[in-house]
């Protein structure tokens, strides 16, 4: 019996922690950022991969918001998934969580390709916050994991190029205003899933552009790639060439640490994670998506740590195999005005002896490397076909842009009824050359800061809030002076004094006046708790959000009676938070309070939020103790004192 390719809704309940409400304070400065090398360093680059290393890096995460309401209770939750299934193969996609492959079954043997997390745990490793580990995810945007990740995609079905169906994701990617897609189809009886990409450049100037295609895979698998030599990237913060790793090495390593395979021009481009007895999954692409990657934990107790924290313990822990458009994750690329991207992607099982020579061999012997790029040639007329029925939603910032400029981009409909709350102050500016001000008291919404919309602001009335957002807009684009005059402006009339407070208190923290900064949160804060109208998800976002900025604000500057009075006045289930009880202890340990301190380490805490490389916790315990650090404290991705 033939079985035909079908695409099909499913539930999948996984032990999930909520997402928890954005963070409402505008992100005026990136996050600590691990992904980056010294300009000393680019010299001992080749030439072409400086240039890209140096081209177009993430300066703001602006007008992305942070996410980091989440927490680390999990409860069973439905996902809405998508399943793209044929004889050979079975792919469930989570149109939600940023279009994540989160399964890919080989039904003919039963295994599962991939790393399957059985937990949905957010974890503060995409660059505005909220991740999540396992399966396959779309990097795009800028260097590190995408502020998609645990966003909703649009998705819809659409013909494929032999006849059957395929799956359409699609959004516009918010830091590069760039709209992309991803198709996923599976060609009938065939073992492998086909995904074909592309990003387009609507604008009139030049865009930096990326992706990265990242697989999760079980750990103790054997990684091979078609290279001799790779770029490593550790906890030294440097790029250096060194031999391709061989599976012993990366079973050793003590940290976590990034190998950039260096695949020769020519070559073909495929990455493969086989088991011990050399069944797994390999990835190969045409060859526009040039780069492959390893990213291993190490063994360490740092590492160790994490992959208990992304997941369950005592489920296995996971590596990373990746494709992208560059060498390295460090680097962008230029997309022209007016021009677009593609290429094809494949991804099935695998079986092979030890040799990479023997791995492309039989990779050749499944899928011939000349059927890709003819597969890759048939899909490109169909990228641009209207999607049929849609069966997922994104966000309608794609449809505001749209309306703006109305551009035509044929294959990705960003609908106008995708159109929402969020959008609607933008689109009464776009409408009629105002900002409205609220009808009630709340935290501001989201700035738009490209040159567009900032030029709008600049020609429209005055108002406290469309002043507000003017500063954040100029801000992002590195005229801080003006931002400031702005946010001054604004305080004259603003009813509510608080977001301009704030503003501009990180204003004088980047410019070493600390001491006033101390006073402007202060200040914010008071009229925050003086304003806030009731118990809301948004007002106690707001207050945790700019409770914690102030108590870290006033500890620097020694003013220690002053942040316990903020303290106070944060509501009580934010300060049983894992991260408020680590500001907690840096708190007493401010007052002197060392024996208090240590109690609330004794206690036990958990900081949803701890960033990837981030040495808080160690750093406060070594202050309050010369223990050992215990263990489930310990999350450190560098030796001791490096």
């Amino acid at each position: 019996m033939v079985i035909v390719t079908s695409i099909r809704r499913e539930v999948l309940t996984l032990p999930a922690a909520e997402l928890g409400p954005d963070n409402p304070l505008p992100p005026l400065r990136l996050l600590h950022e691990v992904h980056h090398i010294e300009d000393r360093d680019r010299d001992e680059l080749p030439r072409e991969m400086a240039r890209q290393v140096g081209y177009g890096p993430l300066r703001s995460l602006l007008p992305v918001r942070v996410r980091d309401g989440y927490g680390r209770a999990r409860e069973p939750r439905e996902f809405d998934a998508l399943v793209i299934e044929n004889g050979r193969l079975r792919a469930t996609v989570l149109p939600g969580l940023g279009g994540r492959v989160a399964s890919l079954l080989h039904k003919a043997t039963g295994r599962e390709l991939l790393y399957r997390n059985p937990v949905f745990q957010p974890a503060n490793f995409a660059l505005n916050g909220a991740w999540f580990s396992g399966g396959i995810e779309w990097n795009t945007g800028a260097t590190g994991h995408t502020t998609l990740s645990c966003s909703p995609l649009h998705a819809a079905r659409v013909p494929a190029p032999d006849g059957g169906e395929m799956l359409r994701l699609w959004e516009w990617e918010r830091l590069r205003d760039l709209p992309f897609q991803v198709d996923l189809w599976l060609p009938q009886d065939s073992d492998f899933l086909y995904l074909g990409v592309r990003i387009r450049n609507p604008h009139e100037r030049p865009v930096p552009a990326y992706w990265w295609s990242n697989i999760a895979v079980p750990e103790e698998r054997r990684v091979l790639a078609p290279a001799e030599e790779a770029w490593q990237f550790g906890y030294e913060r440097r790029l250096r060439k060194v031999p391709a790793p061989s599976c012993a090495e990366v079973q050793q390593l003590p940290y976590a640490a990034d190998y950039f395979y260096d695949v020769p021009d020519g070559r073909r481009r495929w990455i493969a994670a086989l088991d011990e007895d050399g069944h797994g999954l390999v990835q190969t692409s045409t060859d526009l998506l040039r780069g492959r990657k390893l990213f291993v934990w190490g063994k360490g107790p740092g590492g160790r740590r994490w992959q208990q924290w992304l997941t369950e313990p005592g489920t296995g822990g996971y590596s990373e195999i990746q494709a992208g458009l560059a060498r390295t994750q460090l680097e962008h690329v230029r997309l022209e005005p007016e021009s677009e991207v593609s290429w094809l992607e494949a991804y099935g099982p695998l079986s092979s002896p030890e040799t990479a020579g023997e791995v492309e061999a039989r990779l050749e012997a499944a899928l011939p490397r000349a059927d890709l790029d003819a597969a890759h040639a048939a899909w490109k007329p169909h990228a641009d076909t209207e999607p049929g029925e849609v069966l997922a939603v994104g966000s309608g910032w794609g449809a505001l842009e749209v309306r703006r400029a109305d551009w035509k981009l044929p294959g990705t409909p960003f609908d106008e009824s995708t159109l929402g709350e969020a959008q609607e102050p933008w689109l009464q500016l776009l409408r009629t050359g105002s900002f409205p001000e609220p009808r009630r008291v709340r935290p501001p919404g989201e700035t738009l800061v490209a040159p567009h919309w900032r030029d709008m602001l600049e020609t429209a009335p005055a108002t406290p809030l469309t002043e507000y957002h003017l500063g954040v807009a100029q801000w992002h684009a590195g005229d801080r002076a003006q931002a400031v005059r702005s946010w001054e402006r604004a305080l004259e009339l603003a009813p509510s004094l608080w977001p301009l407070l704030r503003c501009l208190a990180v204003a004088d923290q980047e410019s070493g006046n600390h001491e006033r900064a101390a006073d402007r949160y202060a200040d914010a804060f008071d009229d925050l708790c003086h304003e806030r109208r009731d118990g809301g998800e948004r007002w106690t976002a707001a207050t945790a959000a700019l409770g914690r900025e102030a108590i870290e604000a006033l500890l620097a500057v020694r003013r220690t009676a002053q942040a316990r009075g903020v303290w106070e006045r944060l509501h009580p289930a934010t300060r049983e938070r894992g991260r408020f009880r680590l500001i907690e202890a840096g708190l007493l340990l401010a007052e002197g309070r060392r024996e208090e301190a240590l109690d609330v380490f004794r206690a036990g805490f958990e900081v949803a939020d701890l960033r990837e490389g981030a040495e808080a916790i160690s750093r406060l315990w070594s202050r309050l103790t010369d223990e050992p650090l215990p263990a489930h404290y310990d999350f450190r991705m560098r030796p001791p004192g490096a």
